[in-house]
């Protein structure tokens, strides 16, 4: 299957230099954001995201977001969901993304986005690009090993699956119908890939993780991909990009 990718230069509401790493058959999501408040601007980045994915769909192609933030999922979901795609999201990130407004200790919207998906918490994005919540036992959780307290309670009393360590795709029999893979680069060691935000000591290996995009791949059951990019200007060597594109071509093969 051709792969469509689409990029977003945007953490969140604020432009970032990603565009420095796309190729030229690459789609750029830039839309002009005119809300007044900042989940109001984030909503116009996810509507224009979701129409993108819904075209690659249904001109035959996988989507393949690349975007600065984990909250893009929204719009990736909207898209499938636009073409009747309801999938099992498998979800690698060195954090959990699932804290509400109850749990989060810091008000980041950047950490609560698995919590909307699935329904909790803040839903004014998801209702903005009428994103409908996933079931909770649509979605595996991967690795996730900085959790904050209130966080690492709702993750445990969820329908969730947890798996903490990568290579357990190696041995458990994943669901049936597609998958949805999302993959914050902040899931790898940041001795292998330090040009990332938000840095998690620890992490697996390259080649465990490989392994298990490899595994995921061969089911032929992909519908779409995304990833929380590493942090271009953080990156002098290039060798988080190069990790990154590396992981990222197994999973599309």
């Amino acid at each position: 299957m051709k792969n469509q990718f689409i990029l977003t230069p945007f953490f969140l509401d604020e432009p970032i230099n990603l565009e420095s790493i796309s190729l030229p058959d690459w789609q750029i999501n830039r839309p002009a954001l005119t809300e007044q408040t900042q989940q109001g601007r984030m909503s116009q980045i996810h509507q224009s995201l979701a129409t993108a994915v819904s075209d690659a769909l249904q001109s035959g192609q996988r989507p393949v977001s690349i975007a600065g933030d984990c909250c893009t999922t929204i719009g990736v979901l909207a898209g499938l969901q636009q073409t009747g795609i309801a999938p099992t999201l498998i979800w690698f990130d060195a954090h959990g993304d699932f804290n509400t407004w109850e749990t989060t200790p810091s008000g980041f919207l950047g950490g609560m986005p698995l919590a909307m998906l699935v329904g909790r918490g803040e839903q004014t994005m998801m209702t903005a690009a009428k994103t409908s919540p996933l079931p909770e036992n649509k979605v595996i959780l991967t690795d996730a090993r900085d959790l904050d307290p209130g966080e690492e309670e709702l993750v445990k009393e969820s329908a969730v699956l947890h798996f903490p360590n990568v290579n357990q795709f190696l041995t458990t029999a994943l669901p049936q119908g597609p998958l949805y893979i999302h993959f914050d680069v902040d899931i790898l060691n940041p001795i292998d890939a330090p040009a990332v935000n938000y840095q998690a000591p620890g992490g697996p290996l390259v080649d465990t993780l490989r392994q298990a995009f490899t595994a995921l791949s061969n089911t032929k059951r992909i519908a779409a991909i995304s990833v929380s990019s590493w942090n271009p200007e953080m990156d002098e060597d290039g060798r988080s990009q190069t990790i990154t594109m590396d992981l990222l071509a197994a999973l599309y093969q």
